[in-house]
C-alpha cells in the first residue's frame, strides 16, 4: 500500500529531473579528512594492483585458462570499484552529502549488480576449470580450451548484465516518498528500496528473484565443484599430492568466501532488518577492502600470477637496461 506523501510517477519528465541525496558519512563530520585519505589511497593500491595483474597477463604469449580468468576477474574488479568509489569520495568532500540524477542512480546500480553478478558467475568458471584440473587431468587440455573460456567469459557478463537490468527497472518503477535521501554512500539496492513507499514484500520479489540467480544458483554450483574435488582428493593416497591439489584451490576458496560473505549479509535478508550504519560498515569492506585483497591473493597464492609478474618486471627491468645504454651513445653524436 503506497504511503502518504509518495510522489506521482505519471509524468514521465519526473523522472528525469528527479534527484537523490547521498547522505555518505555525513554523521562522522569530524573524520571526513581522515577517511578521504585511507579511501583514496586504498583506492589508488587496488587500481594498481588490479592493472598490474592485467598487463601481466596481457603480455604472456601463452595464457592458461585459470590465468585468462583472473585477467577477467581483474578487469571486474577494476570497473567495480571505478562505479563505486568516484562518488562515495565525493560524499565526503561535500559538507551535506552529493546529489544524484534519477538516471545516475539506476545506472549506478544497474553496473554495481552487473559486475557483482558477473564475479559470481566468473567464480562458477573457476571452479569448473579446478573441477577439471583434479577431476579429470588428462582431459584438461581438450575441455578447458580457449573456446570454451572465451564462450563462458561472455556467459558470464551476458547473465549479469540481464538479471541487473531487470532488477533495476523493477527497483526505480516503484513510487518513492518525498524524502530522497539515501542513507549510504552509493545507490545499494536496499538503500534504494527503503525510500520505496510500499508496505508490502512485493517490491523485495525481484531482488530475492535476483539473489537466487546470481548468489544461491552460482554458489550451489561451486559447492557441487568442490564437493566433487574432495571426493576425488579422498582417493589421492599421497599427503603431498593431496596438499599441492588443495593449493591450487586456495586462492579461489578465499575469494570466493569473501564475495558471499559480504553479499549475503546485504542482500539475502527481509527489508524490515535494513540498518543503514551496518549496511555502509559492511560495503566499505566489500567495495574497497575485498578489491585490495584480490591481487594480494592471486600474487601470493597462484603460481601463474607469480610468474606472469615476474616477466612483466624482468620484461621492464630489460627494457630500462636497453634505454641506459642507448643514452650514452646517442649523447656522443
Amino acid at each position: 500500500m503506497p504511503c502518504e506523501g509518495c510522489m506521482e510517477r505519471d509524468n514521465e519528465s519526473t523522472d528525469a529531473t528527479m534527484e537523490f541525496l547521498l547522505l555518505g558519512f555525513s554523521e562522522l563530520f569530524c573524520l571526513r579528512v581522515f577517511l578521504f585519505l585511507i579511501f583514496l589511497i586504498v583506492h589508488l593500491v587496488t587500481l594498481a594492483g588490479n592493472v598490474m595483474i592485467f598487463v601481466a597477463v596481457v603480455m604472456e604469449p601463452s595464457r592458461p585458462p585459470m590465468l585468462f580468468f583472473l585477467c577477467q576477474l581483474s578487469v571486474i574488479e577494476l570497473c567495480y570499484t571505478l562505479v563505486i568509489v568516484p562518488k562515495a569520495l565525493l560524499s565526503l568532500i561535500v559538507v551535506d552529502g552529493s546529489t544524484i540524477s534519477f538516471i545516475g542512480c539506476a545506472a549506478q546500480m544497474h553496473f554495481f549488480v552487473a559486475l557483482g553478478g558477473a564475479e559470481c558467475f566468473l567464480l562458477v568458471a573457476m571452479s569448473y576449470d579446478r573441477y577439471v584440473a583434479i577431476c579429470q587431468p588428462l582431459h584438461y587440455i581438450a575441455v578447458m580450451n580457449e573456446g570454451l573460456c572465451f564462450r563462458l567469459a561472455v556467459a558470464c557478463c551476458l547473465g549479469s548484465f540481464a538479471v541487473a537490468l531487470g532488477l533495476t527497472v523493477a527497483v526505480f518503477r516503484l513510487p518513492f516518498c518525498q524524502s530522497h535521501q539515501i542513507n549510504h554512500f552509493f545507490c545499494d539496492v536496499p538503500a534504494v528500496l527503503h525510500l520505496a513507499c510500499t508496505q508490502s514484500y512485493t517490491p523485495e520479489l525481484p531482488l530475492l528473484a535476483a539473489c537466487v540467480l546470481l548468489l544461491l544458483l552460482p554458489f550451489l554450483l561451486i559447492l557441487t565443484s568442490y564437493v566433487c574435488i574432495a571426493a576425488a582428493l579422498l582417493h589421492v593416497t599421497s599427503s603431498l599430492g593431496r596438499s599441492k591439489a588443495f593449493s591450487t584451490c586456495f586462492s579461489h576458496l578465499a575469494i570466493t568466501l569473501l564475495h558471499y560473505g559480504c553479499a549475503t549479509f546485504i542482500y539475502i535478508r527481509p527489508k524490515s532488518s535494513y540498518s543503514p550504519a551496518q549496511d555502509k560498515m559492511v560495503s566499505l569492506v566489500y567495495t574497497n577492502i575485498t578489491p585490495l585483497l584480490y591481487p594480494l591473493i592471486y600474487s601470493l597464492r597462484n603460481k601463474e600470477i607469480r610468474g606472469a609478474l615476474k616477466k612483466m618486471f624482468r620484461r621492464k627491468r630489460g627494457a630500462q637496461m636497453n634505454l641506459d645504454t642507448i643514452r650514452p651513445v646517442t649523447g656522443v653524436w
